[in-house]
Order: C-alpha cells, then sequence, then structure tokens
C-alpha cells in the first residue's frame, strides 16, 4: 500500500494528522476491550457483573479519545468523552472508598 493510499483510508494529508488518528483508533480500542472484558466476567460468573478494570480501560479510553476530540477541536465529541471522564473517575473512587472502608 502506498503512503497516498494510507493517507487516503485514513483520511489524513500529512504524517501528524495520521498518527493523531493511529491515537484516536488506540483509544478507541482501549473503550472497547471494557465491553469485551464486561462480557466475559459475566459469562464467568453467570450474572451481569462490572469488574473494576471495565472503569479502568473507560477512563484509560475515555482520557485517549478526549486528547484526540480536543486534537480534533469537536465540541460534541469533547463533550461526551469530558463527562464520561468524570463518570469513570467517580466509579473508581466508590470502589476505593469502599475498599478503604472494609
Amino acid at each position: 500500500m502506498s503512503i497516498d493510499a494510507l493517507f487516503a483510508f485514513f483520511r489524513v494529508d500529512h504524517w501528524g494528522e495520521f498518527w493523531w488518528v493511529i491515537v484516536g483508533l488506540l483509544g478507541q480500542l482501549m473503550f472497547s476491550m471494557r465491553f469485551i472484558l464486561q462480557w466475559l466476567s459475566s459469562e464467568r460468573a453467570r450474572k451481569s457483573v462490572i469488574p473494576e478494570a471495565f472503569w479502568w480501560f473507560s477512563l484509560a479510553g475515555g482520557v485517549i479519545l478526549f486528547a484526540y476530540a480536543v486534537h480534533r477541536r469537536d465540541p460534541v465529541f469533547i463533550l461526551g468523552q469530558s463527562t464520561g471522564l468524570f463518570i469513570y473517575s467517580r466509579n473508581l473512587w466508590l470502589i476505593y472508598a469502599n475498599k478503604r472502608a472494609v
């Protein structure tokens, strides 16, 4: 595959934008892993469960996607990811607060 074909496939016109698309894809992969993890954990437990790692994948993917959204200057994407980051962080805070109390 030529560089021109690669750039056309990712809809970019220079290497800097290409690497930002790779960052965005990495963030999306991290974000998607949370669903796979949750599904496998639920299958193993034979009931619906949300493991702690779900929130860590959510946070990692959300931070990467937020950075990508800021780079793209997409206000809808920025708002969506920033809201999620608050929720993921709060859930992790509640998990650790509960562990400390126990």
